[in-house]
């Protein structure tokens, strides 16, 4: 055996070992993987139907998109009006549209011009001094699209959280206003699920006017009604829900959490669980401000107009502040992917779900199982029968290869849907449909009289360009499936990509060496073929 041939039989020999042992992970219990160093860790991931889990359709609410622009809108035209000295009657958002009233007509023209001049703003009526203005098509279009985005974004941040979220889940887009969540296995309870959708994560902090344990203890100290703008919001127990704590605060925001930067769980120095937050450089500043004339006075932290805590502000506070509260340490986790994710303005209604049993997913795993052994054995007894001691080397190549497919998978964390064992059932027929064309090439080769040494080299070498061109049109597509997939396209697309990979190696690599150690440099008299 010469010295490049020792080189290359060791080389692809500790390749489908290690893919080898990676495999291995897949077919031993969690537990025991965890109890052994000497065990790989991770194997392949299961998609939605193979392990189970929830499917959503979920409906944005895109109208709300379009109140909050006729909102931004209004209040443009209002500091437009001002500018112009011009002072309406009435200037308030109706459904869709914004209602404005002016004093004279002039007034009113001037207003449809400034109106206008926006291009975002058309007049839908116009009625003496009384218009109503409406977004233009275009704009409209524009704001649902960048509410859509926006709603993606956020589910997918809150969902595939790097820290709290759910590995391998799916959220994409379906039509104009829908979004497909899917929560593969247990990893996440349904409740806990639908609370994640259901918070909007809406942070604000307001300075405490007054408070006191109940709403009717605060109320009585206002018997002419509360001061205007003002509102009661409350603190409630996490557990029961009972309120714990009324508070009179403003009703708008002194500071939103549209300036937050991060937030993390952590505990504080009685080791209660709390949520640490940061503010980008513009939201500091305002922080800052804001405690430095407030100090010795509550500031309540608000949440989608729940008070989760209300401390006092003993002195300026920079850039950074925490949530504390009666929190377990999955509430606060819960918390600070919610505050991490943004604030999800758009709210969303589940309108379809489904939830997939794991006993469904474990016996498509068995149905799968069964395919692919059965494919297996039909492949090997057929190329042994049909090409003898060459459709022996298909199938010792047809093992390697997917010891290869199954290692790369593993190592890489690839997830494995029931498409994906189609894949894999696939990529079995391929990988010895490359050993036909080599196998038929060596034979026209014998047929034209050459040794079985010149055969082989020659049936490899003209066939290698026919498989990498066949090979290399399918990966193509499946790259494509990748790209524009979702779910179990994906996960089709993923396994058929590896699969083309690792059997033009196995064809061309494996299968070679085999014939390189028999017959290799043998005078043979013919070839078993």
């Amino acid at each position: 055996m010469s010295q490049s041939l020792r080189w290359r039989l060791g080389a692809t020999g500790a390749l489908v070992a290690l893919m080898t042992y990676l495999t291995i992970a897949n077919f031993v219990p969690a537990e025991t993987r965890h109890n052994h160093w000497w065990l790989p860790n991770q194997g392949i991931r299961l998609g939605l139907d193979l392990q189970g889990g929830i499917h959503w359709v979920l409906g944005a609410k895109l109208d709300v998109a379009i109140e909050h622009e006729l909102d931004h809108l209004r209040g443009h035209l209002a500091d437009q009006l001002t500018e112009e000295k011009i002072t309406p009657s009435h200037l308030a958002i109706d459904g869709q549209h914004i209602v404005l009233e002016l004093a004279t007509t002039q007034d009113a023209d001037k207003a449809r011009t400034l109106a206008e001049d926006t291009r975002v703003l058309r007049v839908s009526k116009a009625e003496g001094t009384k218009l109503e203005l409406e977004l233009t098509a275009q704009w409209m279009k524009d704001v649902r699209e960048k509410g859509m985005a926006q709603v993606l974004e956020v589910l997918r941040r809150r969902i595939e959280d790097p820290i709290q979220g759910i590995q391998d889940s799916v959220v994409t887009r379906q039509g104009e206003d829908r979004i497909l969540v899917q929560i593969p296995g247990g990893q996440m309870d349904r409740a806990r699920a639908r609370e994640m959708l259901r918070v909007t994560g809406f942070l604000e902090f307001k300075i405490v006017q007054d408070q006191a344990p109940t709403e009717d203890l605060l109320r009585a100290k206002y018997k002419d009604g509360l001061p205007e703008g003002t509102v009661i919001i409350f603190e409630r127990e996490k557990q029961s829900n009972r309120i714990v704590g009324a508070f009179l605060v403003k009703k708008t925001a002194d500071l939103t959490g549209d300036y937050l930067s991060d937030a993390r769980v952590s505990t504080d120095r009685t080791n209660r669980w709390i949520v640490s937050f940061s503010f980008n450089s513009e939201g500091a500043k305002i922080f800052s401000e804001l405690t430095e004339k407030n100090v010795n006075r509550p500031l309540a932290i608000v949440l989608d107009n729940q008070v989760y805590s209300a401390p006092n502000i003993k002195e300026r506070i920079g850039g950074q502040g925490q949530i504390e509260g009666r929190f377990t340490s999955q509430q606060a986790a819960d918390l600070a992917v919610v505050l991490r994710s943004g604030s999800l303005a758009i709210p969303v209604a589940i309108e379809e779900e489904r939830t997939v049993g794991p006993e469904l997913g474990a016996d498509s795993i068995r149905s799968g199982l069964r395919a692919s052994i059965v494919a297996v054995l039909a492949v090997v007894v057929f190329a042994t029968i049909y090409y003898r001691l060459s459709g022996v080397y298909a199938s010792v190549a047809l093992g390697a290869n997917l010891f290869l497919l199954l290692g790369i998978m593993s190592m890489a964390g690839a997830t494995l849907t029931l498409p994906g064992i189609a894949g894999l059932v696939l990529t079995v027929g391929m990988a010895i449909d490359a050993n036909v064309i080599i196998f038929e090439r060596i034979r026209e080769e014998l047929r034209s009289g050459r040794t079985p040494r010149a055969a082989v080299a020659t049936g490899f070498n003209k066939a290698r360009w026919t498989i990498l061109d066949a090979n290399i049109t399918t990966l193509i597509s499946a790259v494509v499936l990748f790209q524009y997939g979702t779910g179990p396209i994906k996960g089709f697309a993923v396994t058929l990509c590896i699969g083309i990979l690792t059997s033009v190696f196995a064809a061309i690599v494996i299968t070679r060496l085999l014939y390189d150690i028999w017959p290799g440099d043998r005078r043979v008299a013919e070839l078993s073929i």
